[in-house]
């Protein structure tokens, strides 16, 4: 009995046994069954660094160092012609002037028949000449013709009747200032009341200046225009009789050698004092000059030039008007105890 309990649990164990051992296999089985597909990885490219080849690269040269910019001689400095219409005394006086003031200056005479005054100018243009001066009308109406450069002209009373006034020309007064020349009258003679004056056409800004002048004065201007010698006569031989002094203007249009000398006569028989812009005339009869300054209008010159150089001729007026004068009377025809009052001593003065 004992060995069939015995043989009994042995044959259970075997039982458990294979049933296990089946078990087991069954896993295994299993597992072989149901295991993942293995993942497909790709080749990973091996990155091999292959070294520069090693070049020898010379050492690049130095550049030179540049040479230093040529240094340009300053040019030569600037010329002014002066242009004479004649050596008359009056022009060379202002070119005298103009020299001592500007440095570089040529000086050319349309006076000289041995240079005509083409030649002349084709030296001025050829040259470094950037300004003419010229003098007297002969000049100033070549010169803004020919000159290829700015003109500026001086001792021309009919500048408007000749074109002087240009894009590249200005004028300097041939007068001294009108409101200088009856304040030195009236000084001279303290009861000058009526004044006549008489002008030809074009001269608007004269007339003007003149009645200006005359007012700051307290005198009464009679102001006629003429259109020729014969009227002037006319208008004066109506005037002498209304007026205690007569305003002569150089204006050669309407007064002729026979024409003046008739007015200074007849004004000396009815003693009206004749008053000139130039000192020659007294010994023609005139009784008092006021007159321009040769000093004065070549300052005068310098400053229009100075301006034209600096670019702004624009700003420049057709004319500039000067601002001293000259007195000297005719001690024949003017009291000498009245004129020594403001001239010096032998009838000669100035005044500003």
């Amino acid at each position: 009995m004992e060995r069939s309990r015995v043989r009994g649990i042995s044959t259970k164990l075997m039982g458990a046994v294979r049933l296990a051992a089946a078990a087991g296999l069954i896993l295994l089985h299993g597992c072989a069954l149901f295991e993942p597909e293995p993942e497909i990885v790709e080749p990973v490219a091996e990155v091999v660094e292959v070294p520069e080849p090693v070049v020898d690269v010379p050492e690049p040269e130095p550049e030179p160092e540049p040479e230093p910019p040529a240094v340009e001689p300053p040019p030569p400095p600037r010329q002014v012609a002066i242009v004479l219409s004649s050596r008359q005394e009056a022009y060379e006086e202002v070119a005298n002037q103009l020299s001592e003031r500007l440095d570089n200056v040529a000086i050319y005479d349309l006076g000289d028949r041995s240079q005509p005054p083409v030649m002349a100018f084709r030296q001025i243009n050829d040259s470094r000449t950037d300004a003419v001066i010229a003098i007297g009308l002969r000049a100033a109406r070549s010169s803004v013709a020919m000159a290829q450069v700015p003109v500026i002209f001086s001792q021309v009373f009919n500048y408007q009747d000749h074109g002087l006034i240009t894009e590249t020309s200005r004028g300097v007064s041939a007068l001294p200032p009108l409101s200088a020349h009856l304040a030195a009258w009236k000084k001279l003679d303290p009861t000058l009341a009526r004044v006549g004056m008489i002008v030809g056409a074009g001269h608007e800004s004269l007339r003007t200046e003149a009645e200006i002048a005359a007012q700051d004065q307290g005198v009464e201007l009679r102001v006629q225009e003429a259109g020729s010698d014969q009227e002037t006569l006319y208008h004066f031989k109506r005037m002498i009789h209304e007026i205690d002094g007569f305003w002569l203007f150089p204006d050669n249009r309407i007064l002729s050698p026979r024409v003046l000398t008739e007015i200074l006569q007849q004004a000396n028989r009815r003693q009206v004092p004749v008053a000139v812009s130039n000192e020659a005339m007294l010994q023609m009869g005139a009784a008092i000059s006021v007159s321009t300054i040769p000093a004065d209008i070549a300052a005068t010159i310098v400053q229009v030039l100075e301006r034209i150089r600096a670019g702004r001729i624009d700003a420049v007026p057709p004319l500039t008007q000067l601002s001293e004068v000259r007195v000297v009377t005719n001690d024949a025809l003017f009291r000498p105890e009245v004129a020594a009052d403001a001239n010096e001593p032998g009838g000669e003065g100035a005044s500003r």
